[in-house]
């Protein structure tokens, strides 16, 4: 008799607690999300497999995203947002030009380095022809922010004699993230042709070292 009137406040308590977390309801579903996009790719990735990882329904996610295709968009929101919302904390403009240049490309290539989620996804929406990225307008407005740090940074390099006059913010972003991101991408295929692992401390160490002085070189006046 008294284990009845107990029941209804057990099983109301997980209920209750996910009503009033919605925030962390869409971040435990976008983090699922994005092992099951990584690992099936847009087109074999379930909606039914997101739910049974996390104990909640199709419909629940539904209700948040309101469909897989959106989801998928909102995954790459977040994993695009990761990287650049670090970035803008480094506030570059505080630091001396060549520093500057330093840490962003030893950022850019540790994080890809350790996100290997974020380049598997840029590399199936390259797939897509970037066809969901043209959906967002707060993934360009966030590559923007970069690139706008990045060209301030090298027009004060170069009114203090130490970068070329005429550099493109865009050319250089390219040239950073090129060798950054292929490295990653391609590591299974290249480290067997070349019988090279790239996931060796040394190995990482020179190539970090390596892009950096490239880098640095291509900007020299």
């Amino acid at each position: 008799m008294t284990s009845s009137p107990e029941l209804p406040a057990v099983s109301d308590a997980p209920r209750k607690s996910r009503k009033n977390n919605p925030e962390k309801t869409r971040e435990n579903i976008l983090q699922e999300a994005i092992v099951e996009f990584v690992q099936q790719g847009l087109s074999g990735a379930r909606v039914d497999a997101i739910a049974e990882r996390i104990h909640t329904s199709k419909r629940m996610i539904y209700y948040y995203f309101g469909s897989k295709e959106q989801l998928y968009v909102e995954v790459l929101e977040k994993l695009y947002g990761d990287i650049r919302n670090t970035e803008s904390r480094m506030n570059l403009t505080a630091l001396e030009p060549r520093e500057a240049i330093r840490r962003l490309v030893e950022f850019t290539f540790d994080h890809h380095d350790q996100n290997v989620d974020f380049v598997r996804i840029v590399s199936i929406e390259n797939i897509h022809n970037a066809e969901y990225v043209k959906r967002s307008d707060a993934i360009k407005a966030m590559n923007n922010n970069i690139l706008e740090a990045l060209g301030a940074t090298l027009r004060r390099g170069a009114e203090m004699g130490l970068f070329r006059e005429g550099l493109v913010p865009l050319d250089v972003h390219l040239l950073i993230n090129s060798f950054c991101f292929y490295r990653v991408s391609n590591r299974h295929t290249f480290g067997e042709i070349f019988q090279i692992e790239l996931s060796d401390e040394a190995v990482k160490q020179r190539h970090r070292e390596m892009i950096c002085e490239s880098v640095l070189r291509y900007l020299q006046a």
